[in-house]
């Protein structure tokens, strides 16, 4: 086993099979990977709401990458073990025009800067979540030719946004071109599922990662083993739960988070905006019900325990 530190300098954007690796390893070898946030460096933590306006997006989610890994071929297995994340002590939250599941409800753009400990993030007034860092972007090239957009995911992983990429998870991946060009990045000190606003609580981070090739094993698409313990850490004060209904998931969803947003303005007393980027970082969305046509139920889940 080797161990290798990927340099800052060493980012792209967009999933390409032909960009040239930044670093070659071996399986079995453990990687030090700095992570950008995910506007590249153009949000600080003394920004204000006027940096969403300048935001280019060309420069949004910057990949640290990509790792060659000796012996990878088309059809293998890539198990990435993420041993370590250390984030940088502050991070942002923002609703971005035109982006997120209720971008027609709310057309401006929004900031909220917080800082976080090691177990706590100070997040808006009396609002206190626990520090659950993770991957929200790690992947490996695709097999079609070309630069592939950054934000979607795709079957050999990307911009997957699962909360649950933390310490001692391993993800496995189809391996699609020789060498795999393993790249990761956009990573986040806390998150909801569904990342409703269209941000976590992004942050700078340092990853360690050890890296496993498993010869003719690849998933059909990215697979996860998550280590032992709560998948939530804030369960013991409860939960409020608001729910959408209806024929059309997307559209349930959507109302599952109108209803939390006005519970959260009603019981915190916080601005729709504030609201809607809480949900997007401490709110779980869970499909309820999908069998009993022609209506399907999806419930948002807020742990009351975030309010101190």
């Amino acid at each position: 086993m080797n161990a290798h530190t990927l340099h800052d300098h060493a980012r792209h954007f967009g999933w390409n099979r032909d960009n040239a690796p930044a670093l070659t390893v071996a399986p079995g070898d453990r990687i030090a990977v700095p992570c950008a946030d995910a506007s590249g460096g153009q949000i600080t933590r003394d920004s204000d709401v006027t940096a969403i306006s300048a935001l280019k997006p060309e420069r949004a989610n910057p990949l640290s990458g990509p790792i060659h890994v000796d012996g990878a071929e088309p059809g293998d297995a890539l198990a990435v073990r993420i041993e370590s994340l250390a984030p940088s002590g502050w991070g942002w939250t923002a609703n971005i025009p035109g982006f997120g599941l209720l971008a027609n409800d709310f057309p401006d753009p929004h900031l909220i800067i917080s800082r976080h400990d090691e177990t706590r993030v100070d997040f808006l007034g009396g609002i206190r979540l626990p520090v659950r860092p993770f991957i929200g972007t790690i992947g490996v090239a695709p097999a079609e030719a070309g630069t592939h957009p950054v934000i979607p995911p795709y079957r050999t992983g990307g911009n997957m946004d699962c909360r649950d990429l933390v310490a001692g998870a391993t993800l496995w991946l189809p391996v699609a071109v020789p060498g795999a060009l393993l790249s990761l990045g956009d990573t986040h000190v806390a998150q909801g599922d569904g990342e409703v606003c269209g941000t976590a609580i992004e942050a700078a981070m340092d990853v360690a990662l050890r890296i496993e090739l498993h010869k003719g094993a690849a998933p059909a698409s990215p697979m996860l083993e998550v280590p032992p313990g709560p998948l939530r850490s804030e369960h013991d004060a409860g939960f409020v739960v608001t729910t959408g209904i209806g024929p059309d998931l997307m559209e349930a969803a959507r109302e599952a988070v109108r209803r939390l947003i006005e519970q959260i303005t009603r019981r915190y007393r916080l601005d729709p905006a504030d609201a809607y980027c809480l949900a997007s970082v401490a709110a779980d969305l869970r499909i309820s019900e999908i069998v009993d046509a022609p209506n399907w139920m999806v419930s948002a889940y807020l742990p009351k325990a975030i309010v101190a």
